[in-house]
């Protein structure tokens, strides 16, 4: 979907998301980093309830949210694609792309849909980067790099502080994080003072 900050924030602040944890994969190299890639892509990895929300629903933002590179050939850095793992999603997802395609012809669309066979989770310094900016209230919070790529809590507040969500839903999902007075305080601020802003970088 283009930089994986944006795309970590968005599904963060929807409702049903766990978890999520920006990465690298699709490509071949061993232990691939921001600075040496390889052929590998910025990726997010979600942990989802399908009770709350279906892998159709999280391909329907997928479609809808691209930074750039849906109908473009870019470098594969930044290159659209989706990663499944089995065979159930692997239909879904091309059936999804077909449909897409459609809708945006004469565009072609450029995703490529692959089996998930590798993940390399990104530097630390990557993960819920727009919560990181709140720096204060990662201290409040003890976040360390296990809890950046793990936490619920900060996976919710990465994407609820960056303006995803809005401030009617954020008052839904807030009780569900545990938070103190203050933290509570703080976080609505910024959720409704960030509404609407853009995503990506």
């Amino acid at each position: 979907m283009g930089c994986f900050w944006g795309a970590e924030s968005l599904y963060g602040a929807t409702k049903g998301i766990m978890r999520t944890t920006v990465g690298y994969a699709g490509g071949s190299k061993e232990g691939p980093t921001y600075r040496n890639l390889g052929d590998h892509t910025e990726v997010l990895e979600i942990d989802f309830d399908p009770e709350v929300i279906s892998f159709q629903d999280l391909l329907k933002l997928f479609w809808n949210n691209h930074e750039y590179g849906l109908t473009t050939p870019i470098k594969r850095q930044y290159m659209s694609l989706i990663l499944y793992h089995d065979e159930e999603q692997k239909k879904i997802a091309e059936q999804s792309k077909q449909d897409e395609q459609k809708k945006r012809a004469p565009e072609i669309v450029t995703t490529e849909i692959r089996p998930k066979t590798n993940f390399y989770p990104a530097e630390d310094y990557h993960q819920k980067y727009r919560l990181q900016g709140h720096r204060d209230l990662c201290d409040t919070l003890n976040f360390n790099s296990k809890l950046l790529q793990t936490s619920y809590v900060g996976t919710k507040l990465n994407g609820y502080l960056s303006g995803v969500g809005g401030l009617e839903q954020f008052k839904t999902e807030v009780e569900t994080m545990g938070l103190t007075p203050t933290q509570k305080e703080y976080c609505t601020y910024y959720v409704e003072k960030n509404e609407g802003q853009g995503l990506y970088c």
